[in-house]
C-alpha cells in the first residue's frame, strides 16, 4: 500500500515537472521562517526520498493472542546503521547549494530559531545571524548532526531537548510518580522514559508520536499486549517490539528515523535499539501516561 502511494506520488511529481513552462516555486526570502513541510534532510534531493514517507502504524485494535515460544525466540532485525542518524532537515535550496559546495553556513532562520538561541544562551530575537550560525554549527559538530550548516531545524532542537531532559526528565512533575512502573510519554518534547517512584529505569529517549489527525491519545493507559514480532495487517509493515497500550496504539521500533516528519498514525515510534530495551523494562499491566501535544498537531 505504501509502495503504491509512493509510485503515485512519483508519477504526480514527474507529471508536474514535465509540463512545458513549469517552474519551481521561488525559495523563501532570506531570513524568513521555513515551514516544516518544506524541509528535507540535508542531503541531495532526488525523485525517491524515503525519509518523507509516513510510518504506517496500526490504527485499529490488533487481534490479541499468545505467541508461541518458537515465535518469541525470533528477534526482530536490527535497524540499518544510518537509519537513526542525526540528519537535520534543511531548506531544499540550502541542501542543493551545499551539495554543490556553495553554502558553508545557512543564512536562513530556522523553525526553532528562538528555542535554539535560548538554549545556546544567544541573543533571542528569532533571526539568524552569523554569530548564531557559528554557535549552532559548533553544537551540530559536537553532537554528530549533519549537515553542519548552522540551521536551527527540528533535529538540532530535538537533540537539545533530549540533553536538557537527560538528568531529570520529570523535573516539571507532569508524569505521575507512583510505587509501580509508569511509562511517561511527553508529546510536547517528543520524549519517553520509564520511572518507578522517582527512579528512572529507562530513558529518556526520542520518540515520534502521531501526526495531525492521528494524535497519540493522552491520559492514563495500561500495557495490555506485548508482541515482539508484530506485523500490521492493516498497513503491511513490521512493528518490532510492539507494546500496545490504547487500542491500536503501541510503543514499537521503526526501520526509519524517529525525527522524520510529520509523525506516525498514532503509535509511539522508537529507534529499534530503544524499543528492544523498553521491551525488557515494561510488562503487561504496567501504566502508560501520555500528555502534551506534538508540534504541528
Amino acid at each position: 500500500m505504501v509502495r503504491q502511494r509512493t509510485v503515485a506520488l512519483l508519477v504526480a511529481v514527474v507529471a508536474v515537472l514535465s509540463v512545458p513552462g513549469a517552474v519551481a516555486a521561488p525559495p523563501p526570502a532570506p531570513g524568513a521562517p521555513v515551514a516544516l513541510s518544506e524541509l528535507v534532510p540535508g542531503v541531495p534531493p532526488g525523485p525517491y526520498q524515503p525519509w518523507q514517507l509516513d510510518t504506517p502504524d496500526q490504527a485499529l485494535a490488533p487481534k490479541v493472542y499468545t505467541p508461541s515460544a518458537e515465535e518469541d525466540s525470533v528477534e526482530p532485525w536490527d535497524a540499518a546503521a544510518e537509519s537513526d542518524a542525526l540528519i537535520e532537515y534543511v531548506p531544499l535550496s540550502d541542501a542543493v547549494a551545499r551539495h554543490a559546495g556553495v553554502v558553508a553556513c545557512s543564512k536562513r532562520t530556522g523553525p526553532y530559531q528562538r528555542q535554539v538561541e535560548r538554549w545556546l544562551r544567544l541573543r533571542v530575537d528569532g533571526r539568524q545571524s552569523a554569530r548564531d550560525c557559528k554557535a549552532i554549527r559548533v553544537f551540530q559538530v559536537k553532537h554528530g548532526i549533519r549537515p553542519t550548516s548552522g540551521f536551527a531545524g527540528p533535529v538540532t532542537w530535538a537533540r537539545m531537548r533530549l540533553l536538557s531532559a537527560a538528568k531529570n526528565p520529570n523535573a516539571a512533575g507532569k508524569c505521575p510518580v507512583r510505587r509501580y512502573r509508569v511509562a511517561c510519554v511527553d508529546l510536547t518534547r517528543q520524549l519517553t522514559w520509564v520511572q518507578k517512584g522517582t527512579k528512572v529505569l529507562f530513558g529518556p529517549v526520542p520518540v515520534r508520536s502521531g501526526k495531525a489527525g492521528y494524535r497519540t491519545r493522552t491520559g492514563l493507559h495500561r500495557v495490555y499486549w506485548k508482541h515482539k514480532n508484530h506485523w500490521s495487517t492493516l498497513y503491511n509493515t513490521r512493528m518490532p517490539y510492539s507494546q500496545f497500550f490504547s487500542k491500536g496504539q503501541a510503543f514499537h521500533g521503526i526501520y526509519g528515523n524517529v525525527y522524520s516528519p510529520p509523525g506516525s498514525m498514532g503509535c509511539v515510534n522508537l529507534r529499534v535499539a530503544d524499543a528492544r530495551t523498553l521491551w525488557g523494562v515494561l510488562h503487561k499491566g504496567d501504566r502508560v501516561y501520555v500528555w502534551g501535544r506534538k508540534s504541528g498537531t
